[in-house]
Order: C-alpha cells, then sequence, then structure tokens
C-alpha cells in the first residue's frame, strides 16, 4: 500500500504535514514526497527515496525550504510522488493510493490520443500520472475523477492539492480508506487515523466509497456522495492498519484481539503460552491469550534501532537478512516450552519457515501457529500486496500442488469443512516445520471486523470480489 496525509490551515502546516505523513511509514516502502504551496513561490516539492532511510531524516532538511498554508505528503510502496501537473483546470499536485491492474492498456490509450508522460518509474509509466490524466480528459476536477473510477481497474484513492483547497477521493468500492481530521483552524485528510492525536487533529468524518469531498480551513464539503456498495479491504485490519487507526470507525487492534479470541475458541491445544510474531502478530496474540488464560510472552524480541522494516531493501536477500537479523528469540522463554504463536497471514511462508527453524535451535518443545485470517489462495488486485510475487509462490498454491499436482477446484481448498483444505493445511504445516497450523475461519474474521460480509473485500480468501 501506500499512504498520504495533507493539511490546510489558516497558519503554516509544514510541521502537521511532516509529522502526519512520518505516522504512514508503516505503509511506504521506497519513495516519498512532500509538496506545499505559497503564493509567493507556487508549488514546493520534494521526493526521496526510502530504500535506505527512513522518511524523517530523509525530508528534515528539506523543511527549512518549506512554508505554506496547505500541503501533502505520500509515503509509497510505488511511484516518486506527488506529482505536479499544469493544466486547463490550473496548476494542482496529486498523490494517489492505487493499484491498476489496466494500467498498460491506459497508458496505450493515451499514447495513441498522441499524448505522452513524463514521469517514469522503473522503466514503466508512473501510475500518479495515468490518474492526473484521466482527470485532465474532462472540465472540472468532479468529473475528471469519476472518469478515473470508471476507467481503472483495481483501486485508486487520491489527494488533489491546489492553490486554495484540497479535493479527496476515495476509491471507488472504497477499498483504501480516507479519513477527515480536524483541530482549531485546521483541516486534515489522511489514509491512518493513527496519524491524527499526535499532531493535534481528531477524527471528523470517514469517506464513503466513492465519495469526493472539497477542502478548506473553514471546512468540507461533499462534491459527489457515497456510493452504498462498498468493499474495503479486509486485510487493513487484520495486518495493514497500524494498532491506534481507525477505518469505518472500527479500531485495529481491538479487531486483532476479537480475531485472536475467536481463534481460541476454536483451540484445544495444549501450550504453554503465546506469543506474537512482531508487529501485526502480537494483537491477535493477546486476544488470544486474553480468551483462554494462557500468558502472553515475549519469545522474539523486535531490533529496531538500527535493522529497518524488512520489506524496505529491493533485493530479496537483502529482505530475509533483515526480516531473520531483526527478530531476536529469548531461549530463555523457549527452551523445552509448548508455544502458540500468532500472526497475520501466511503468504509465502519463507520467514515463517525461518522462524520455525530459529525456533527449534532455541530448544523449543512445541510450535503451534494460528494464523488470524483464512489461508492466502488468490492474488490480490486490488493493493499492491505481494504483486510481484508468481501466484504459485504462495504457500497454500505449493501445498496444492504437491498434494494434486496441479490446480483443480480452488472452492473446494477455500472452504474449511472440505476434506481438502484440511490436506492443504496439513501440507503447510509439515513444509513450514510445525506441531500444528490453524487458520482463521473467514465468517469469524467478518464478525470480528464488524461490517457486513458484502462491504468487505475478501478477494485474497475467497476469490469473491469483482472491480
Amino acid at each position: 500500500m501506500s499512504g498520504f496525509f495533507g493539511a490546510i490551515s489558516n497558519q503554516d502546516c509544514v510541521y502537521d504535514v511532516f509529522y502526519g505523513t512520518d505516522y504512514h511509514s508503516h505503509l511506504g516502502t521506497k519513495r516519498a514526497g512532500m509538496v506545499f504551496y505559497n503564493p509567493q513561490e507556487g508549488f514546493r516539492r520534494a521526493i526521496h527515496s526510502l530504500e535506505n532511510g527512513y522518511f524523517r531524516s530523509k525530508f528534515e532538511p528539506d523543511l527549512e525550504q518549506f512554508n505554506g498554508k496547505l500541503g501533502m505528503g505520500i509515503i509509497s510502496d510505488t511511484d516518486p510522488q506527488p506529482i505536479l501537473f499544469n493544466s486547463h483546470m490550473g496548476r494542482f499536485a496529486i498523490s494517489s493510493v492505487s493499484r491498476m491492474v489496466n494500467i498498460a492498456e491506459l497508458e496505450e490509450q493515451f499514447l495513441k490520443k498522441k499524448k505522452h508522460f513524463t514521469e517514469n518509474f522503473q522503466g514503466n509509466v508512473n501510475p500518479t500520472e495515468v490518474v492526473a490524466n484521466l482527470i485532465c480528459e474532462e472540465d472540472d476536477f468532479v468529473s475528471g475523477i469519476e472518469n478515473v473510477q470508471t476507467q481503472v481497474k483495481g483501486s485508486c484513492t487520491l489527494l488533489i492539492l491546489t492553490s486554495d483547497r484540497m479535493i479527496a477521493a476515495r476509491d471507488k468500492l472504497g477499498r483504501t480508506p480516507a479519513i477527515i481530521g480536524k483541530k482549531e483552524g485546521s483541516y486534515a485528510v489522511a489514509s491512518e487515523t493513527c496519524a491524527f492525536p499526535n499532531t493535534g487533529y481528531e477524527i471528523e468524518y470517514f469517506l464513503g466509497p466513492g465519495e469526493i469531498v472539497e477542502i478548506t480551513a473553514e471546512g468540507y464539503t461533499t462534491l459527489k456522495p457515497a456510493q452504498e456498495q462498498m468493499q474495503v479491504c479486509a486485510f487493513l485490519w487484520v495486518y495493514y492498519g497500524y494498532p491506534p487507526s481507525y477505518y469505518e470507525g472500527i479500531n485495529v487492534d481491538e479487531v486483532r484481539y476479537r480475531c485472536g479470541a475467536a481463534l481460541a475458541k476454536r483451540d484445544n491445544v495444549e501450550a504453554d503460552f503465546v506469543c506474537g510474531i512482531p508487529d501485526s502478530g502480537i494483537g491477535h496474540a493477546v486476544g488470544y491469550g486474553n480468551l483462554n488464560g494462557l500468558p502472553y510472552k515475549r519469545a522474539y524480541s523486535k531490533y529496531t534501532p538500527t535493522w529497518p522494516r524488512s520489506f524496505m531493501p529491493q533485493n530479496q536477500d537483502m529482505r530475509d537478512l533483515v526480516a531473520k537479523m531483526k527478530l531476536i528469540p529469548n531461549k530463555a522463554l523457549i527452551e523445552g516450552k509448548r508455544m502458540v504463536f500468532c500472526d497475520d497471514s501466511i503468504v509465502r511462508g519463507t520467514q515463517l519457515k525461518d522462524n520455525t527453524k530459529d525456533l527449534r535451535l532455541a530448544g523449543a518443545g512445541e510450535v503451534h501457529m494460528r494464523i488470524a485470517c483464512p489461508p492466502l489462495t488468490y492474488p490480490c488486485n486490488f493493493l499492491n500486496f505481494s504483486q510481484s510475487r508468481s501466484t504459485m509462490e504462495l504457500a497454500t498454491r505449493k501445498a496444492i500442488k504437491q498434494l494434486e499436482g496441479e490446480e483443480k477446484n480452488l472452492a473446494e481448498y477455500s472452504d474449511p469443512k472440505s476434506e481438502k483444505y484440511q490436506a492443504m493445511v496439513e501440507q503447510i504445516a509439515k513444509n513450514l516445520g510445525i506441531d500444528s497450523l490453524m487458520y482463521q475461519d473467514l465468517d469469524d474474521l467478518v464478525e470480528a471486523i464488524g461490517l457486513p460480509k458484502e462491504k468487505l473485500c475478501t478477494h485474497c480468501w475467497d476469490g469473491s470480489s469483482y472491480y
């Protein structure tokens, strides 16, 4: 994913944007940028790579050159942004949290019209520039954003900055969030509400699916109302979201506690303690232990002073090294013990297999994995989640191929009541070297989130969602 933070104020908002954007660092992997507008200089922008550093350290030297009462920042796991555009609607800056399945088709569509692209990212067109071009095909911002929502397959939530206002638009099916915050004399819009408390904002309004809102320092106005149909990504609560954040008014960590409790209700394994794989597994483990009385212990401690986030390096070998080195097993707690480990998900299973090896070397008696979501069986077409990986690298698909030699009826493998599902789970446990494995039932996950199933995107688990 990616995450943006914009602010518009009656006074200078540079530090609000700087710190607010930084609170989206858990979402970004590659690039970050900030842009501000003031009448004397117009738009001023800075973009930096995050592949060898952190947002605050990269952008702190830029703060002296910035001033303005409106600005925005984004931390992106894909393209460099924000980008600046000059159009028949005037100059504007734009950031997007997007995944375009049909970006190649949109690029060809523009090239056939003799349009051109100036931005690029790793040899490809910049997705945010594609979004800006789609907007500029129409006569005004609302019509242009509606054009984006019609033509983009995948998802797109965006934020536009002009000389006197911000325009926020949530993805047409609400797969990714946008939330307005308020404090005296200022309004902000963010992907994550965890950016609000320490910057002085209170949650004011959750944009609905497809909604377009204009924001000034005095307030906000809906330019296009939200639609009823929604497919917000359920994985936001399971993994992506930071614990204090809210989506649709529902707190991330509270959902994780309920997920862990739901696993504990179904479980009868005997163990000495429960532990969570840092970071997102911790909330699930606390919920598990709170329900069945199993003590929570930190068999793993995460060392963050010098090791970056494991998804930051672009070289896979380095990512694997970072993932291993920053989690330190505590032999005093592990040796001879039976442990329940909670984690958010299993994608390929590579890191989890390495974790299990470390636990065995530390003398673990038994290792039982409990996963807070159902098996990931279908590739995500809507967020930048494991998009560079082959579908056959998924732990589920590898297990199915081992069992059958080819993929057959995936629906049977997504049904926790089927024999094929049980065989797949047992094969994954065998591949990972763990004593037992239990996944969350989808119905329990939906109940833990608290929204109707039809309001959630659950595609990666059951293949049910749509563009």
